[in-house]
């Protein structure tokens, strides 16, 4: 019988913990979608992008087995050049599936997977940190499916 409460009273403590953070997993929630999703990935107002992903963002990729780093500017300057090419935007918009969104104090991690016309094509993790003035994304890995 005391197995059985303290299993209780450890999974009680455990909703605890996940419901002290919902807000935090929320507003982060909003920050992927306004500058990952909607900026990045759908080529959306660099100016946003630039306001929820930090200036020393990175995002490192594994390409024939070393490491190799795309800055945020960098990625911006991409994305201008393609909504120069496709003024209408991507001929298929990504699309956010949420897998886990782990915060402790200050640091986050997202992992969530990237649509695009209903296929997977990436699983991606997020890094961001909670500034005075809210949660910025960091950094960036992922896998290509």
């Amino acid at each position: 019988m005391k197995k059985l409460w303290l299993f209780f009273f450890v999974a009680f403590l455990s909703l605890q913990v996940s419901a002290s953070n919902a807000p935090d997993a929320e507003e982060i929630r909003r920050v992927i979608d306004k500058a990952y999703i909607d900026g990045i990935q759908n080529w959306g107002d660099p100016d946003v992008i630039r306001q929820y992903v930090v200036p020393e963002f990175v995002m490192l990729m594994l390409v024939d087995n070393e490491i190799q780093k795309l800055p945020i500017e960098t990625w911006i300057s991409n994305i201008e050049n393609q909504k120069a090419a496709h003024p209408d935007g991507p001929p298929h918009p990504a699309t956010v599936k949420y897998l886990d969104i782990d915060v402790v104090g200050t640091a986050a991690m997202v992992k969530l997977e990237l649509y695009r016309q209903g296929q997977r094509q990436f699983t991606d993790y997020l890094a961001l940190y909670k500034f005075e003035e809210g949660w910025k994304i960091v950094g960036k890995t992922f896998y290509r499916h």
